[in-house]
């Protein structure tokens, strides 16, 4: 019996199928069954990329099983060092998600809603887990799509009395206080964003530290996602070595963030020890979670928006 053919789900329907009220609790649950090194769980290798030299990129492959829930998908993402002012994207990406038992492919889905919200939603849990109780200012360092996503699971999970924002260019901090519809500080300097910030979000293009140690004040959470490569950074070496550094995957970290491999710091927790209950949180401390991004963030994101699909187009 032939299989049918696969939904394709455009990025305008993903975004309006995914919202962060049911998507973040998925990911919390998806983090501590990682974290479990349960294969039953989850069976998720290091991203494999393979370098697209001429275009100065990367293509990305992120394939996992996940037994239990029954749910087999990767996804392909192209990630690009751009020079400043290119209008060209940093990232692109597609979701696919197979039938685990007959191996068909159930849906293609855009990826990049589903890159920018798991994201950005995972950076939330680091947060919910790690800052300090009471924090009331946000800084976001950058201003594309994964500023934007961060700005609103931040502020849709807490209440920030001051979120101010930066960029490399004037324009770009521009553009995103004009497209978030809440109060934002339009920011000069890093400098000036960071001072006496508690909760600081790295999301910019960086190959080389921006945001440094001595800015940072002590007990402030920083969630750095930039800097997916082991020669890029986002954050110097006194930031790194004076902070307790999580992650949401140990062997992630180890293989591409520049920020660990070149710091030489050790990877304190991953997320999903502190979900389990295995590691502290140390809310008390400085603390960096450095986000790389998994596989098993897209599949249970991609899971959750073929299900929404699914139940929308049973009513038609």
């Amino acid at each position: 019996m032939a299989a049918p053919p696969p939904v394709i789900i455009w990025e305008r329907e993903v975004a309006c199928l995914l919202q962060y009220t049911e998507l973040i609790p998925r990911l919390e649950e998806a983090l501590g069954k990682f974290s479990s090194r349960d294969r039953a769980e989850v069976i998720q290798p290091v991203r494999t990329t393979v370098p697209l030299q001429k275009h100065n990129g990367f293509l990305g492959l992120m394939p996992t099983y996940m037994e239990n829930s029954g749910v087999l998908s990767t996804k392909l993402v192209s990630f690009y060092k751009r020079e400043a002012g290119s209008t060209l994207p940093a990232v692109q990406a597609t979701v696919v998600l197979l039938d685990p038992e007959y191996g068909n492919v159930k849906a293609i889905m855009g990826g990049e809603v589903i890159t920018n919200m798991r994201t950005a939603g995972v950076s939330a849990i680091s947060a919910k887990l790690l800052m300090h109780p009471g924090s009331e200012v946000l800084a976001i360092l950058g201003a594309g799509a994964q500023a934007l996503s961060h700005y609103c699971a931040f502020l849709e999970m807490f209440s920030f009395k001051e979120v101010r924002v930066w960029s490399h260019t004037r324009e770009g901090a521009e553009k995103f206080c004009h497209s978030v519809s809440g109060p934002v500080l339009m920011c000069g300097s890093v400098e000036e964003a960071v001072r006496g910030a508690d909760v600081i979000v790295t999301v910019t293009r960086a190959t080389e530290p921006v945001l440094f140690g001595q800015w940072v004040k002590p007990g402030a959470h920083v969630a750095a996602v930039g800097a997916c490569r082991p020669d890029w950074r986002e954050l110097d070496d006194e930031l790194m070595k004076q902070a307790v550094v999580y992650a949401d995957s140990r062997e992630g970290a180890m293989a591409e963030s520049g920020d660990v491999i070149l710091s030489g710091v050790e990877v304190f927790a991953e997320l999903g020890d502190v979900i389990n209950g295995t590691k502290p949180a140390h809310r008390e401390k400085t603390t960096v979670f450095k986000s790389l991004g998994m596989g098993v963030e897209d599949a249970v994101s991609a899971k959750l928006v073929f299900d929404q699909w699914s139940t929308k187009s049973s009513k038609l």
